[in-house]
């Protein structure tokens, strides 16, 4: 069975203990598991996929907990690599209202960051799989140039490599060197998932129609789009498919757009991978955001990332009330 690879950041998310308080005012937080790339290998095996993580997770209670909740979830961690010289990455996260977000990251450096090119096998990849990453680990570290194999190693492979830029910019020592990094690796990417609030910034064009047309570079041939609660749109060079959003009552936003993402690759890969995007139709496109915007909804009425994540069947009810 193919499978769907992500790589990158696993880390401790601690979610605050109450809701529209600044981050200095929160009073306690709850331990709960996250990381962009994690949590979407953790959407696709609990959809009932299958995915493996590539990362490194430092010899500490924290990473041990971070496997022990892929494992319990049935995400494939043979490839997680333990190390003594840093430890695992956390993450302080104060909610607003709205359920929005304020990170503070601790991770100078963090075990993720350490994963070096040596540890990544360019055999791993065979056609029908997908490599899934972000940016927050393309920072100037040793990982950088693992991401920069594995995604070579894939690409010769004939998967599918997809890429949600994620935008994290406090863990970035300079806002350039982080939009200019996401540029360098756009164009190596099939899918590039990007939100409407990270377009204007990645592209540098204020015009929204203008902004997506640049993204198609490179391998680029599928641009998902999301709008938060307003829903998302599938851009390919032939068409354009828009889903609405549903409207749930949010609560957290932590983990949404990896749901989101995690359920659109579930789908791709269920469709046979590099094949199944060869032949997306437009209908077939509507299909997959509509189920992708369902299994989001329900990530945001429960708290953390990974814990709020949904099985088929409660994102096909959510999508059949719709």
């Amino acid at each position: 069975m193919a499978t769907v690879y992500t790589i990158g950041e696993a880390l401790i998310d601690f979610i605050p203990a109450e809701k529209g308080v600044a981050l200095k005012d929160v009073s306690g937080f709850e331990k709960q598991a996250g990381g962009a790339p994690m949590n979407v290998a953790c959407a696709v095996t609990k959809l009932g996929g299958k995915s493996a993580f590539i990362g490194k997770l430092g010899v500490d209670a924290f990473g041990d907990h971070l496997l022990e909740t892929m494992g319990e979830i049935g995400v494939d961690t043979s490839l997680v690599v333990r190390t003594k010289e840093a430890n695992t990455a956390l993450a302080f996260v104060s909610l607003q209202a709205d359920g929005n977000r304020q990170f503070s990251f601790y991770r100078n450096p963090s075990a993720d960051m350490l994963l070096s090119e040596d540890e990544i096998d360019a055999r791993l990849f065979s056609t029908g799989d997908i490599l899934h990453y972000c940016s927050v680990d393309l920072i100037e570290a040793p990982v950088k140039y693992a991401h920069r194999k594995a995604i070579a190693a894939a690409s010769a492979a004939g998967c599918v490599v997809s890429f949600d830029p994620n935008v994290r910019l406090p863990l970035w020592s300079d806002e350039e060197e982080c939009r200019r990094t996401i540029l360098e690796f756009l164009p190596l990417s099939d899918i590039v998932k990007i939100s409407d609030e990270e377009l204007a910034f990645i592209t540098g064009i204020e015009d929204e129609a203008e902004a997506i047309q640049s993204l198609f570079t490179g391998r680029v041939g599928h641009v998902i789009y999301t709008k938060g609660s307003k829903g998302a749109v599938w851009y390919t060079r032939e068409f354009s498919a828009e889903a609405p959003g549903l409207r749930v009552e949010a609560i957290d936003t932590t983990g949404a757009g990896d749901a989101f993402i995690g359920s659109l690759l579930f789908q791709v890969h269920r469709a046979g991978g590099a094949e199944g995007l060869a032949s997306l139709t437009e209908q077939s496109a509507l299909e997959f955001l509509s189920f992708a915007n369902a299994a989001a909804a329900i990530t945001t009425t429960r708290r953390g990332a990974v814990s709020s994540l949904p099985t088929l069947e409660e994102a096909e009810e959510m999508l059949a009330k719709a």
